[in-house]
């Protein structure tokens, strides 16, 4: 599949919706449409991801797969770089085969299939479903983020804000699917937090289908579609490479080779492949010229802070969960909850700061931070957040102590903020950076540097159970704050090289 392909141009303008559009607290009521299917489509995802590393390390005679902690962090990892690798493909097949609002529909039916398959209480079953959330994420998230892009002009000062408020949005189902599905699984059975994902995306897909007439990049065809030969070539091998790598990872298993360690370590060797592959294609595509050549140079700074941030994000889902569940007290107030309420606390901060955020901007204007400060004070935020937890797991005799809920309430309140700013700063700097034949590839590309992310986690939390936990959050926290100051001393190239990103 080359990215390089030359693609016909759309014989009619693509539609950039109404500009001027206020109706939605001064954004674009397309933006409404858009942030109400990732309201659904967090709920269901990060409602099923809250429970997945207890599932998967609970016992099988409580309906779990029986892993260790250490395997079951990394496992999730893995699935989590799974899914944001796919995203590659999901961006190119909207850019030249689908278009963007049909990449989206087709991507949210994807994902409620999967989550119905993991309903049924099979270990197989949950890996199919794995695999076709997988699938159906990556073709979701790069486009409905660039569909988000599209409702503003480049030099739009809504657009922060507005992707402040978008990313509110994901964090009112970030807040509500834990609640639900955690719930769900501690009292009635894993497989019942899964059917409730499931009926999530179900919602989301029919308030997207509904809101479409206010969306921009809502035409049937792609905006550079391949020509029709090209097409009908691209898609007969897309579906034999795809039938072929089933065949042949079946096989392997089946032989004893390809067992889930050596699948982990794959998806990591690709996931730190893919976006220098990327990027080179990038950089040497005929149909970049130089001066968005020249902004892609800077975004490589973007998109390391970016790996470096979420790969302690994404530990909220993984090793917070487990270190939660082991070592901290599950009531406040008197009040009782299951450990994967936990994650309910990173939405719930989001929810609340994200109009703070946003409001801060609008009201600065162009005195705002510079978008790559934005995204360093982020980094060092979501390090903090990590560097805290060392301090309530010092000092014991064994690990069976508990810690008050608020240690871990702290640490989310330091990441949630941290990741207002990455990710909204980062998505929307990116949409302004993009070369115009590659718009939503190179949103595909920022979701690289989530998949490096989890790549780069399922390996280091193997090291969770080996470390003492002090050590383990103190030193990936304090890497992670390096690499925030690194960002913010490189701050007066990254403004010469950034234009028109303000």
């Amino acid at each position: 599949m080359s990215t390089t392909s030359e693609a016909t141009p759309p014989t009619e303008p693509e539609p950039d919706g109404d500009h001027d559009d206020h109706a939605f607290f001064g954004q674009p009521r397309g933006l409404l449409t858009l942030s109400g299917l990732e309201v659904w489509e967090r709920f269901s995802f990060l409602g099923m991801q809250a429970i997945l590393v207890l599932y998967f390390a609970d016992k099988v005679a409580n309906g779990g797969m029986g892993m260790d902690p250490g395997t079951a962090a990394s496992v999730s990892a893995a699935y989590g770089t799974l899914v944001y690798l796919v995203s590659v493909g999901g961006g190119w097949l909207a850019d030249r085969i689908l278009g963007s609002y049909r990449a989206v529909l087709w991507g949210g039916i994807l994902i409620a299939c999967g989550h119905y398959a993991m309903a049924v209480p099979t270990d197989a079953m949950t890996w199919v479903g794995l695999g076709l959330i997988s699938a159906g994420t990556g073709l979701l998230k790069p486009n409905v983020a660039s569909m988000v892009g599209k409702l503003y002009r480049t030099e739009d000062e809504r657009r922060d804000a507005g992707f402040a408020l978008y990313y509110m949005g994901i964090n009112i189902g970030a807040f509500l699917g834990p609640l639900i599905t955690g719930w769900l699984g501690d009292h009635r059975g894993w497989h019942w937090g899964f059917s409730a994902a499931a009926i999530g995306m179900t919602f989301g897909l029919v308030q997207y289908v509904a809101g479409r007439r206010h969306l921009a990049g809502r035409k049937a065809s792609a905006e550079y579609a391949l020509p029709r030969d090209a097409m009908r070539r691209a898609v007969i091998w897309m579906a034999a490479g795809a039938a072929g790598f089933a065949v042949l990872a079946g096989l392997l298993a089946a032989v004893g080779w390809l067992t889930m360690g050596r699948f982990v370590d794959l998806l990591t060797l690709i996931s730190v492949i893919a976006p220098v592959v990327y990027f080179a294609v990038m950089f040497k595509s005929p149909r970049v010229s130089g001066e968005e050549r020249g902004r892609l140079r800077p975004y490589v700074v973007l998109f390391l802070a970016s790996v470096a941030f979420n790969f302690i994000l994404f530990q909220a889902y993984s090793t917070m969960m487990l270190l939660a569940a082991s070592n901290a007290r599950s009531d406040i107030l008197g009040f009782d909850f299951p450990a994967s309420w936990y994650a309910s606390a990173l939405g719930a901060f989001e929810v609340l700061l994200a109009p703070v955020v946003a409001g801060l901007w609008v009201k600065m204007g162009r005195r705002q931070p510079h978008a790559s400060n934005k995204i360093a004070y982020g980094v060092i935020l979501g390090g903090l957040s990590f560097m805290l937890m060392a301090l309530p797991t010092s000092g014991h005799d064994s690990d069976t102590f508990k810690m008050a809920a608020w240690w871990i309430v702290g640490s989310y309140l330091l990441l949630g903020l941290g990741d207002i700013l990455v990710e909204t700063s980062g998505m929307s700097a990116t949409t302004k950076l993009a070369p115009q034949a590659f718009a939503s590839q190179t949103m595909a590309l920022w979701f690289l540097s989530l998949a490096l992310a989890n790549g780069i986690q399922a390996q280091v939390v193997k090291l969770y159970d080996d470390v003492s936990h002090p050590m383990y959050f103190g030193v990936n926290g304090a890497i992670a704050v390096a690499v925030g100051v690194a960002v913010i001393a490189a701050a007066p190239w990254l403004r010469r090289t950034m234009h028109p990103v303000h």
